[in-house]
């Protein structure tokens, strides 16, 4: 009989917003309360070697290759906004939550550097030449000021509109903290127009991720590599994405954020609930991921290091918290727990220790 298709393990692969609504009845049944939905927005149709949703190119479209018929999407945007609608409005109706996860960070790779490379060695001074690409993600000679490129088409450069301008952009190569992500393209979220004292990226992000809210009846959001924004514009989008979410009814709208430390809780706490390290009362995002409970929990219960590991730390965190909490329950609305997720490369649950499993849950 003949072999069945191979896909190779660097392309695309997963499902799409019709496989999600068939697998909800079995979510709500294990009693699910909400679910956390990877990144909806496209990203470029030409890029295939990379999936993980964080690439995008218009953060006001929704991906057309998660929708049933993905060309008919492409060609009409307003069928994939029906289609994830859909999607939402029966999550809801099943009494779940709907998380989007989102990134404020970088982008997809929407243009080439000088040299004709996809990606370079980080910059500390001045600015690489850049060239923006178009719709089969060629980089085009004459492309090298996005405002000046006339005639877009809605698959080329960068969307929405306000987002067109190179100096939106770092094009300083890759340094995976203040630089590009490999060839996702870092926005400059630090740029201030010199005669307003303006953030314009911040600023179109934000209205953006309140279009987003309104549109699809959102509950709340997941912020990828939120450590690698300014805490300034981490405390001033959480701010915003509440204040807006109540002044269209949404009184518990939820922001977590993806802040990847192992032990810094006080890295951490630059970004969640209440600023600790100045005096003000600013609140910016709800939560963040709880990776150094993640790493003792997983230890713990492996039997791979003594449950005092896992006291102390909590110890530690009280006394790192202790301005803005009065107790280790207190604590937890400003952390996620989990034990793996997506970018992590192993499962904690293994068939052959399935108390291993009941335990750390």
């Amino acid at each position: 009989s003949p072999q069945p298709d191979v896909v190779p393990c660097n392309t695309y692969q997963g499902g799409n917003f019709a496989g999600i609504r068939q697998r909800l009845p079995y979510l709500r049944e294990l009693g699910a309360g909400a679910i956390w939905l990877s990144p909806v927005l496209i990203n470029p149709q030409w890029f295939t070697d990379y999936w993980g949703g964080y690439g995008i190119f218009d953060f006001l479209r929704i991906e057309p290759r998660f929708c049933t018929d993905p060309v008919a999407a492409r060609q009409n945007p307003s069928l994939a906004d029906k289609e994830f609608r859909e999607l939402v409005d029966e999550i809801h109706a099943m009494g779940m939550y709907v998380v989007v996860d989102i990134v404020l960070n970088h982008t997809g790779d929407l243009f080439n550097y000088e040299g004709m490379q996809d990606s370079r060695e980080y910059k500390p001074q001045g600015e690489y030449k850049i060239f923006w690409r178009n719709e089969d993600g060629v980089p085009q000679s004459a492309w090298t000021d996005i405002e000046n490129v006339s005639d877009l088409k809605t698959d080329e450069g960068v969307w929405p509109e306000e987002l067109q301008q190179d100096e939106y952009f770092r094009r300083k190569g890759g340094n995976g903290v203040d630089g590009d992500f490999g060839r996702l393209k870092e926005l400059a979220t630090d740029y201030k127009e010199p005669a307003t004292g303006v953030y314009p990226v911040r600023s179109h992000l934000i209205r953006a991720y309140q279009y987003l809210i309104a549109k699809f009846d959102l509950d709340g959001f997941r912020i990828d590599t939120l450590q690698y924004i300014e805490p300034q514009f981490a405390r001033i989008f959480g701010n915003a994405m509440r204040e807006y979410a109540l002044s269209i009814g949404k009184k518990n709208f939820f922001t977590f954020g993806e802040v990847w430390q192992d032990d810094d809780e006080e890295r951490i706490a630059e970004f969640i609930g209440r600023n600790t390290h100045k005096e003000d009362d600013l609140i910016g995002v709800d939560a963040a991921i709880d990776f150094p409970m993640r790493r003792r929990l997983v230890d713990v219960c492996k039997g791979f290091a003594p449950p005092s590991v896992l006291a102390k730390h909590l110890d530690l965190r009280r006394e790192t918290l202790k301005k803005i909490v009065s107790s280790h329950g207190d604590a937890g609305r400003y952390y996620v727990t989990f034990l793996d997720n997506h970018d992590l490369n192993e499962r904690f649950h293994n068939p052959a220790f399935p108390e291993q499993t009941k335990l750390a849950l």
